[in-house]
């Protein structure tokens, strides 16, 4: 995960150019290997990069060999060697880096670029020759991306992967929205991403093929592997994480013995003569780094249930794990700073970032650099303990749809901004391309939820190798058909009660009743929702808020997001917790 910002068409980039730098560095915590900048004309580009494909060579922006185009990215393309291999026109590549590939590909197809890439990324180019600025974020927005405008400097656009980047030189700022492409030329900005399932009033009715949406996944995770560092899992004892270290688990064990030849050598002293990382056409990874064991790492309160849950899994799977306590009072204090990171008053988010936060500190101190987590899989397949209530396939097709549209304002933003908080990048394999485009062709019928059917059924059951003798299972079936716990309340009921509590000490009835003038309709609905929005209007100016999103429940009379406090939920465990 790295840090970008640019600038384009400002009235007097050398001028600039300090305040440029000094806004960059205040993402210096999403890339404290190196910083980079590139100035040409009136336009600036400024990276803070955290290394880990390319990391001897990678620096950034990336310049093509006669300095007319310079790159700026936050992400990792996954089929960069693919990308590398079928150039039309031979391109001399100056670094190993995955996101390079990205600059011959502007070069044969224009404002197409985008299309071919397969990864997360959001990225500035600079075209010197053409005077000309492409910006560009992926499909789904898993990596933090903003645009602003400046009243001081009219025709001066500005992009930066995080708000505290924009807001000290911007008086208008906005998310850019995800699976599109900005042009400077026409100032206009274009959706590059639109596929089948893209309009829910398209509702499928293809049939579940469970070892596609196995191997799909398996697949997704492979290529997640791509990288020349430390990597984990993180692990909530949930469905979705235990898949994807189950996965990774298996992938590593792999790749290990596959690494071994038969004299005792590994190949990863070849592979660091200039091999490049990543997925080849045969879908084979390549990669300079495996570890003796998989670390996997867990977070929570004493005795909270995601904590137990997680050490069973990680026994199951014979990972390294990495069991985390924290305790109300470190929560509490981390608020702040939590805040400040995520760039949100969103109840639910803040909840479950805390953790995640704590949690990332501790993954950085230990020298691991990337993680995957299990992010997306509850807004693709209906997860989500209010989906009980769907009154029928089309509804809950349509509310999928419309969850996986906004992941760049809820669990993608936490995933992201909660692990680059400490230089850590989080990899979300539910949200592959080609993942997300078979899961969300299934009929939705297979995915609603019935007394016979529990939430995410046909994911549960792509990974239920009972009826294989020859197949190790996945999970213990205990893990995987265990049911949903939204994070927050996993890492123990405790720490929302906590919240709720503490709310109540810094904001008076009086106070909610009386929001201030400047939120307009935006109104907080309880004294932590209030709470949080007064300390984020402590960091941020007003310009910020237009970005957040509060995340609520659909077809429920519970304006509380928290899991625990749908009545499916009371139903199933009765109130002992």
């Amino acid at each position: 995960m790295c840090g970008v910002f640019a600038c384009h068409r400002h009235p007097d980039v050398q001028k600039f150019k300090p305040t440029a730098l000094r806004m960059a560095k205040a993402a210096r915590h999403r890339g404290p290997d190196w910083s980079g900048n590139f100035v040409a004309n009136k336009t600036i580009l400024a990276h803070e990069r955290l290394s880990i494909v390319g990391v001897d060579t990678g620096a950034q922006p990336l310049v093509n060999e006669d300095g007319s185009l310079a790159l700026a990215v936050n992400g990792e393309i996954y089929n960069h060697r693919v990308l590398r291999k079928h150039l039309k026109t031979p391109y001399k590549f100056k670094t190993h880096s995955d996101c390079e590939v990205i600059v011959p590909l502007y070069m044969e197809h224009g404002l197409d670029a985008p299309k071919h890439l397969d990864g997360m990324f959001s990225w500035v180019l600079y075209d010197k020759i053409a005077d000309r600025t492409i910006a560009a974020r992926d499909p789904i927005g898993i990596t933090s991306f903003y645009q602003g405008w400046s009243s001081k400097t009219p025709g001066a656009v500005y992009f930066a992967s995080e708000l505290k980047c924009l807001h000290p030189v911007c008086d208008q700022i906005k998310s850019f929205p995800p699976g599109h492409i900005y042009d400077s030329k026409t100032d206009k900005m274009t959706r590059y991403f639109e596929p089948a399932w893209w309009d829910p009033r398209n509702v499928p009715s293809a049939p579940v093929d469970y070892k596609l949406i196995r191997n799909l996944l398996e697949r997704s995770v492979r290529k997640r592997l791509m990288a020349e560092v430390p990597y984990g899992v993180l692990l909530s004892g949930g469905l979705d994480s235990s898949l994807v270290a189950s996965i990774a688990q298996r992938e590593t064990l792999r790749l290990r013995a596959a690494s071994l030849k038969v004299n005792g050598y590994s190949q990863d002293h070849e592979q660091q003569n200039g091999e490049l990382v990543g997925m080849d056409d045969n879908d084979e990874l390549s990669t300079v780094t495996w570890l003796p064991q998989l670390h996997s790492f867990s977070i929570g309160l004493p005795n909270a249930p995601d904590t137990k849950a997680a050490l069973e899994v990680a026994k199951f799977l014979g990972t390294k794990h990495h069991d985390f306590s924290f305790t109300i009072e470190d929560g509490l204090e981390a608020l702040s700073d939590v805040i400040f990171h995520l760039e949100t008053y969103d109840v639910t988010t803040i909840r479950a970032s805390t953790p995640m936060f704590l949690l990332s500190r501790k993954i950085k101190a230990m020298g691991v650099k990337m993680v995957m987590s299990g992010e997306g899989a509850d807004e693709i397949f209906g997860g989500y303990l209010y989906f009980h209530a769907a009154p029928d396939k089309e509804a809950f097709h349509a509310e999928t749809i419309r969850r996986v549209k906004n992941l760049h304002l809820a669990d993608c933003l936490r995933a992201n901004k909660s692990t680059a908080a400490w230089g850590v990048e989080a990899r979300v394999p539910f949200l592959d391309k080609q993942f997300l485009e078979h899961a969300m062709s299934v009929d939705p019928a297979e995915k609603i939820i019935t007394k016979d059917r529990i939430e995410k059924y046909i994911l549960r059951k792509a990974f239920d190798t009972t009826d294989e003798p020859e197949s190790q299972p996945y999970l213990p079936d205990k893990i995987l058909w265990r049911q949903k716990e939204q994070f927050s309340d996993g890492v123990g009921y405790g720490w929302i009660d906590a919240l709720k509590d503490n709310a109540e000490l810094h904001v008076t009835d009086e106070m909610l009743k009386n929001p201030k003038a400047e939120w307009e309709d935006d109104i907080p609905d309880s004294k932590e929702a209030y709470w949080y929005r007064t300390m984020f209007d402590e960091l941020f100016p007003p310009q910020c808020a237009s970005t957040v999103m509060r995340w609520t429940p659909t077809w429920s009379n519970q304006t509380d997001p928290s899991g625990r406090a749908i009545a499916i939920h009371n139903a199933k465990y009765g109130e002992t917790k």
